[in-house]
């Protein structure tokens, strides 16, 4: 990565998050970054909290750039296709953190041989704990593959999958600090219930839901392993698994997911039309 020149079209919280990470991991030196925007604000945001070159001229980042991270809107992806297929440099590889966009929807719209890595993170990234997955396009090499990598894992966790299975991950790890929220919210409005200010309960929640992640990262143990830890006989914990047993947590959990994949697939059908010619 370090021999490398890094463009950030669109510098919204994901690109924010990409580029504090790598200068944290001392992936890449903040000269040979860039980020281009809309947004006069935003990018002397960045450019006074990292160092980066910003510009509002997207020909001028892709001039400079040979990794250049796609990350807009994916209503807008449509916008930008036209100078990435003029102005994407020959020896570039375009990482694309558009949600629900298909390599094969990018890869018809730029010139042919173009070398395309889709990615799927999620906004834990903001926070240094993201889980991104990763998939090769049709003419992406294994050096692309590496740069990929390297870039995301200074933001959490990475795992290298088929595309195909990008709508899964989408359902899963996603969406899923959406569904995490809400169970955080949750266990906090039942400190209430019984008697704990809220301001404890929120920090009591968070932090539970943190340590045992953590826990199971740092161990490897099974989840069932580690839950059996905290379930005495006869005891608390075993009175409140069988409370959220009973009101089919682990199914909802599982049809959420299921749901999520499936909006995720109609979504990039619906991308894959729009962009099509």
């Amino acid at each position: 990565m370090k021999d490398r020149t890094v463009g950030f079209l669109g510098a919204g919280n994901m690109a924010g998050a990409l580029i504090e990470g790598s200068l944290r991991a001392g992936a890449i030196a903040k000269e040979a970054l860039w980020a281009s925007d809309v947004r006069d604000a935003r990018l002397a945001e960045l450019a006074r909290a990292h160092g980066v070159r910003t510009t509002r001229d997207n020909v001028e980042l892709l001039a400079a750039c040979d990794v250049v991270v796609l990350a807009v809107k994916p209503q807008v992806v449509d916008r930008v296709l036209p100078v990435l297929e003029a102005k994407l440099r020959d020896d570039a590889v375009l990482v694309s953190v558009a949600a629900g966009v298909p390599v094969s929807a990018l890869e018809a719209r730029l010139r042919a041989g173009a070398r395309v890595v889709r990615t799927m993170p999620n906004t834990a990234s903001i926070a240094g704990a993201g889980a991104t997955a990763i998939a090769r396009g049709t003419h992406a090499t294994d050096a692309d593959m590496q740069v990929a990598r390297a870039l995301f894992e200074a933001t959490g966790r990475v795992v290298t999958l088929d595309e195909s299975l990008l709508d899964a991950v989408t359902g899963l790890s996603g969406s899923g600090p959406a569904y995490v929220m809400l169970i955080i919210e949750a266990l906090a409005d039942g400190g209430v219930k019984v008697g704990l200010h809220r301001d404890t309960a929120l920090l009591l929640a968070a932090q539970t839901v943190f340590g045992s992640a953590k826990l199971l990262l740092d161990t490897g143990m099974h989840p069932g392993a580690l839950k059996d830890m905290v379930t005495s006989p006869g005891g608390t914990a075993i009175a409140g698994l069988h409370t959220l047993e009973a009101g089919g947590l682990r199914r909802t959990l599982m049809d959420a997911v299921e749901a999520a994949t499936r909006r995720a697939d109609e979504l990039g059908t619906q991308m894959a039309q729009k962009l099509g010619r």
